[in-house]
C-alpha cells in the first residue's frame, strides 16, 4: 500500500478537484475499455437469459478483483485496504452508472422491459466497465512524473511474483470478456481440427513469451541478460498461459457457452478464447 496523497493537497487536506479529475478519468476509462461490449448484441442478450447464479458469482468475483486492482491504480494512492475498498466501490458505481447511461442512449434499455432484464443487462456490462474505470485511472493520468510530484501518482513500485500473476489474470479477464460472449468463439472451435488447436496453443505461447521479453515486467521482475530462457518460460510464460486458459474456461462457463458439449468440443473453445486471454495476460503490465 502506498501513502495516501492522491486527492489531498498540501497538509493532507482534501482536494475535491483532484478527486473529481480521478472520477472523470474513471468514467472515460469505463467508456473507452468497455465500449466494444456496450455495442455487442450478445452482451445485451446475456442480461436477459443468463443464469442468475452465474451472474451473481461474476459480480461477487469482481469485488475482490477491483479491491486488489484499486490498491495498484485507484483514484488516489491507498494506505489501507479500506481505502482500496472505497476506490473499488467507486469504480463499481462508475461501471453501473456508465453502463446504464450508454445502454439507455443506444436504445438497448427500454422502459417497458422487466426490472430483471434491465438489471441483468446493466449488471453484465458493469463488470468490464468497472475494471475499465480503474484502468482509465492509470492510462489517462497524463505525465506520470509530473503527476507524482503533484501527489496523484499511479503506484509503480515493485510487484511480487504473486502480484505479477494477479495482473496477468486481470489482463486475461479484461480482454477475454470482450470476445467470450460472442458466437464466433464456439463457431471457430467447431471449425478447428486438432492440428488447428495445437497451432493456436503454440501461437499463444510464442506471443506471450514475446511480450514477456518486450515488456520485461517493468517495476517487477526485470529480465537480465544473464537470465536463461528456460527460466523465463517456466516462471512466467507457462504459468501465464495456464492462467489465461483458466480465465477462458471460467468466462465461457459463466456465459453458458459450453451447453451439453463434450470435453473434446470444450477444449478447442477454451484454446480459441485462450489466445486473446493470453495476449491480455502478457500485455497487462503495459496497461497497469
Amino acid at each position: 500500500m502506498g501513502s495516501q496523497t492522491g486527492a489531498r493537497g498540501e497538509g493532507g487536506l482534501w482536494d475535491g478537484s483532484r478527486f473529481a479529475a480521478g472520477l472523470g478519468r474513471g468514467f472515460a476509462g469505463a467508456l473507452i475499455f468497455a465500449l466494444p461490449m456496450f455495442m455487442t448484441m450478445e452482451m445485451w442478450e446475456l442480461g436477459f437469459y443468463m443464469d442468475r447464479g452465474r451472474l451473481l458469482l461474476l459480480l461477487l468475483v469482481n469485488i475482490p478483483l477491483l479491491i486488489a486492482l484499486a490498491d495498484r491504480v485507484g483514484f488516489e494512492e491507498t494506505s489501507t485496504w479500506r481505502d482500496a475498498s472505497r476506490d473499488a466501490a467507486i469504480a463499481y458505481a462508475i461501471g453501473i452508472l456508465s453502463s446504464a447511461i450508454i445502454l439507455l442512449a443506444v436504445g438497448v434499455l427500454k422502459l417497458g422491459e422487466s426490472p430483471s432484464e434491465i438489471e441483468g443487462k446493466i449488471a453484465v456490462q458493469s463488470v468490464p466497465a468497472s475494471i475499465g474505470a480503474l484502468l482509465g485511472r492509470s492510462q489517462l493520468n497524463g505525465d506520470r512524473e509530473n503527476s507524482a510530484e503533484d501527489g496523484d501518482p499511479v503506484q509503480e513500485g515493485p510487484v511480487g511474483y504473486v502480484g505479477e500473476l494477479f495482473l496477468m489474470a486481470v489482463g486475461a479477464l479484461f480482454l477475454g470478456l470482450n470476445v467470450a460472449p460472442t458466437e464466433e468463439m464456439i463457431l471457430l472451435s467447431y471449425k478447428m481440427t486438432p492440428w488447428h488447436t495445437l497451432a493456436v496453443i503454440i501461437i499463444s505461447l510464442l506471443v506471450m513469451h514475446g511480450f514477456v521479453y518486450a515488456v520485461s515486467f517493468k517495476g517487477g521482475h526485470e529480465i537480465g541478460d544473464d537470465v536463461p530462457a528456460w527460466h523465463i518460460v517456466v516462471r512466467f510464460t507457462l504459468p501465464g498461459y495456464v492462467i489465461a486458459l483458466l480465465i477462458s474456461t471460467y468466462a465461457l462457463w459463466t456465459f453458458e457457452r459450453f451447453g451439453a458439449t463434450s470435453a473434446l468440443q470444450i477444449l478447442p473453445a477454451v484454446v480459441v478464447l485462450g489466445l486473446p486471454c493470453s495476449i491480455g495476460a502478457a500485455a497487462a503490465r503495459l496497461i497497469l
